[in-house]
């Protein structure tokens, strides 16, 4: 597996989101993901299936100290007693003593971000979590993040892939798109797994989500081959992508 590190986290480049999963679904991916060899599990207060999540990470077998785990505090929870509050909920749902990743989910300008900084990096120095970071910040908000936070933010997780205009971002676009199909056949590998290795040859840890189990193995088999510098640029040019501050990015949802 490879790895992106930033501020002292060692993130595995390829890890499976769960946003849209449910009840046994998420669980039994969760489960099959993590004998497929995934060892970073993304999820969120908002998602309503940390619970889920920590079941199927219990269900797989894995050592904890084999798994990187993420949640996200959503903005109602931002206040700093609620805040810690909310953490404690979700490790118990997720059954986990710490998270290695908490990030705040989306900016919120209704409570001073200093305070929820405060409290975010409170909730890390009392070892509910091992880094923490922020989530669709822009980059002024990022600068003024890292200013004001005493603790180190590791990333700021936002969807990232070679559509910049999310609402090109349609069911299937991708295994369409002609780009990306050629680029497959070459390497022998789908588009879906074009997309993903570009991301991860940027030094960006990836998130696929997908609801089906035969999905998982093609998302996580992208380390057995390098897109040439002429293939990467050439995937770059399909949106304006270039800019975006991040360490994590999201790739569509391929089913």
């Amino acid at each position: 597996m490879q790895f992106v590190e930033a501020n002292g986290a060692k993130i595995p480049a390829i890890g499976l989101g769960t946003w849209e999963l449910r009840g046994r679904t998420c669980a039994r991916l969760v489960e099959q993901a993590v004998r497929l060899g995934y060892r970073h599990i993304d999820t969120a207060q908002a998602y309503d299936n940390e619970r889920e999540v920590g079941e199927g990470l219990r269900a797989s077998g894995i050592r904890r100290d084999e798994m990187f785990v993420t949640t996200k505090v959503w903005t109602t929870h931002f206040a700093p007693n609620d805040l810690e509050r909310s953490v404690k909920e979700s490790l118990a749902k997720l059954h986990l003593s710490e998270v290695d990743l908490l990030l705040l989910h989306w900016p919120n300008s209704r409570v001073p971000l200093a305070e929820t900084l405060g409290a975010l990096a409170r909730v890390k120095q009392l070892g509910m979590a091992r880094h923490i970071g922020v989530s669709n910040f822009t980059v002024a908000l990022i600068e003024e993040a890292v200013a004001a936070c005493p603790e180190p933010l590791v990333c700021d997780q936002v969807e990232y892939h070679p559509y910049l205009d999310q609402t090109k971002v349609k069911e299937g676009r991708i295994k369409s798109d002609r780009t990306l199909a050629r680029i497959g056949q070459t390497h022998g590998k789908s588009a879906a797994q074009v997309c993903l290795r570009w991301l991860v040859q940027q030094n960006v840890a990836a998130i696929p989500r997908t609801s089906r189990i035969e999905r998982l193995s093609e998302n996580i088999d992208i380390f057995d081959f390098a897109l040439s510098d002429d293939e990467m640029r050439l995937i770059s040019r399909m949106g304006s992508s270039k800019g975006r501050l991040t360490d994590f990015g999201f790739a569509p949802k391929w089913d």
